[in-house]
């Protein structure tokens, strides 16, 4: 990355690639990540029926369910044979656990924390997210890796209200917290401190006094100290101190709280001092972080993403750790809370994931949060035909998804190899009658085309009852499919008074281009993301209810768990 106008970058590929082909030594100021917790779970993208309850259907995003196979035998035996304390730690965790899952998980994580303290400055910082299923393993590693010296907290995050945890006969407390690992590279790093506002109960014991005149709280500080310092042994308006004690200030520093109105005198003549609450900062942060709740099911922020962190919590890690102009990196990008707080404060950013659904949800959430300010690079995802071809040779399914974020359609409702013909949609509202949603139906196809696949997509628009139809293919239109697309006639949109092709070709070749489809305007097909606005969010109104369709995307807020490498080459950093 050039050091006169940086550009924030979104990377496509495995993380582990990506930092080591492009991101320098030293380079990185703050680093936070919220990596797989190996909580057994499979983490889905889940869509709402038109009602608005939850829909079976789904789209397998990837596993967060880590096995002990070859690939995680060669992640092991690779950490191990570079030596050093890492590879003592690794070892000892296969002495202890055995060739297991969890074992599994840490090969994974371990040569990835290894570039991440390579890439962090010397006065950086780096946050781990994790849950108490993994956190005392990560943290043994996380020791390993960067030193049990440069150990500062574990912070635990309130992140939900207490709920039982005895379902199905399971004796234990319920589970409400997160963890946060925070490291350092060395003994000298950045640190901004940041105060939270006083407990109700702490105020109305200690800031009870209120003056008449201003309304200002106060409470009320001893003047007198243990130890003689100088001039303090005075006698004040007829009082000294008690017995054994000396004031604590001189006799002119006296004077001038009295001339500030800053003494208060009881009955017997005592001053004390008046400590204003308005003057105060705060409490200084602890590592019991209560007072950022999880996002709530009708806020502002709220996009639906089922492991979505708020956005208060990456504001804080991020103004305790950098300074404004320094550069945060997220390798695991998920939907990008993280480079969308740093975006908000200035910082630079780099974010990396795996999936191409990924990366097209945090290109939308940047561009409807920011709009033009939203000024970013992505690297790996394809520029041209070529690099399209690669990818879908690579995995149809990322391809697929691509492909999709080029018309800013949802992928289809359904697991993969599931979707009926159907591979995305677009919902749009083009009548008075706000609640009749209406459809584009989107079928992508990698390999070779031909008329079959035109009348396939008009049966399932038929059967759908859907308005329009498009066909996306690496492949130009033969003849037959043009006269079998142009044979479906139009459909007439009756707000807007327009007619669109029923039945539409686009190559890839047209969509880098620029060429868009002919549909009319649309209700956004992801949940928008607010405005940023100075003084906090803006909410976009919608034009349809919060039950509709068009409300129903959530993806989860972590990676797929897949092995392959970026392909396409970027800037190094």
């Amino acid at each position: 990355m050039p050091d006169g106008n940086p550009t924030n970058l979104l990377y496509y590929g495995d993380n582990l690639d990506i930092l080591r082909r492009y991101v320098k030594d030293e380079s990185v100021d703050l680093i936070y990540l919220d990596p797989p917790f190996k909580s057994n779970q499979d983490y889905n993208v889940l869509f709402k029926e038109r009602n608005g309850s939850q829909s079976a259907a789904q789209i397998h995003a990837f596993e967060d369910t880590w096995q002990w196979d070859e690939a995680a035998a060669l992640a092991y035996k690779e950490i191990v044979e570079a030596g050093g304390k890492v590879s003592q730690a690794m070892q000892a965790f296969r002495t202890y656990l055995g060739p297991n899952d969890m074992l599994a998980y840490l090969a994974m994580m371990a040569p990835r924390l290894v570039e991440l303290r390579r890439v962090l400055k010397p006065t950086g910082s780096i946050y781990i997210h994790c849950d108490p299923t993994a956190s005392h393993y990560l943290k043994l590693l996380m020791d390993a890796v960067f030193g049990p010296q440069h150990f500062r907290t574990e912070i635990s995050w309130k992140r939900t209200a207490a709920h039982s945890d005895t379902k199905q006969g399971r004796k234990q407390h319920g589970h409400i917290h997160d963890v946060l690992l925070f490291y350092t590279k060395t003994d000298d790093w950045q640190w901004n401190a940041i105060y939270t506002p006083y407990d109700p109960d702490y105020l109305r014991q200690f800031y009870c006094h209120v003056e008449e005149k201003t309304g200002r709280r106060f409470q009320l500080d001893n003047l007198t100290a243990a130890r003689p310092g100088g001039d303090t042994s005075y006698e004040w308006k007829g009082v000294r101190p008690y017995k054994g004690r000396y004031w604590a200030y001189s006799k002119d520093n006296m004077e001038k709280f009295e001339r500030e109105g800053r003494l208060y005198y009881t009955k017997s003549g005592m001053p004390r001092y008046k400590r204003y609450l308005d003057e105060m900062p705060g409490v200084p942060l602890q590592d019991m972080w209560t007072d950022i709740p999880p996002i709530a099911a009708l806020a502002q922020e709220r996009l639906g993403y089922p492991t979505q962190k708020p956005e208060a919590l990456l504001k804080r890690i991020i103004e305790a750790s950098s300074k404004e102009g320094e550069l945060v990196l997220d390798p695991f990008g998920g939907c990008g809370t993280a480079v969308i707080a740093a975006q908000r404060l200035g910082r630079r950013w780099i974010s990396i994931d795996i999936t191409h659904l990924a990366i097209t949800l945090m290109k939308k959430r940047l561009f409807d949060t920011f709009g033009k300010d939203a000024q970013f690079q992505v690297i790996g995802e394809p520029t041209d035909v070529a690099g399209a071809e690669a990818l879908a040779k690579q995995d149809p399914y990322q391809f697929q998804w691509w492909a999709l974020g080029l018309v800013d359609a949802r992928p289809a409702e359904g697991k993969k190899g599931a979707d009926k013909g159907i591979d995305g949609r677009i919902y749009f509202h083009d009548e008075q009658d706000a609640g009749k949603t209406k459809q584009v139906i989107l079928s992508v196809k990698a390999g070779h085309t031909g008329v079959a696949h035109v009348h396939e997509l008009r049966g399932v628009i038929e059967r759908e009852q859907a308005a329009i139809g498009v066909l996306i293919s690496l492949q130009e239109p033969t003849g037959p499919m043009r006269t079998e697309a142009a044979d479906a006639g139009f459909y007439h949109s009756p707000g807007w008074n327009i007619d669109c092709p029923r039945i539409q070709l686009r190559t890839i070749a047209e969509l880098l281009a620029g060429k868009g489809l002919d549909v009319p305007p649309q209700q956004a097909t992801f949940r928008e993301a607010p405005k940023h606005v100075r003084n906090g969010y803006h909410q976009l109104e919608l034009s349809v209810p919060a039950t509709s369709d068009t409300d129903a995307l959530v993806v989860s807020d972590k990676p797929q768990k897949r092995k392959g490498r970026a392909k396409k080459s970027g800037p190094e950093v």
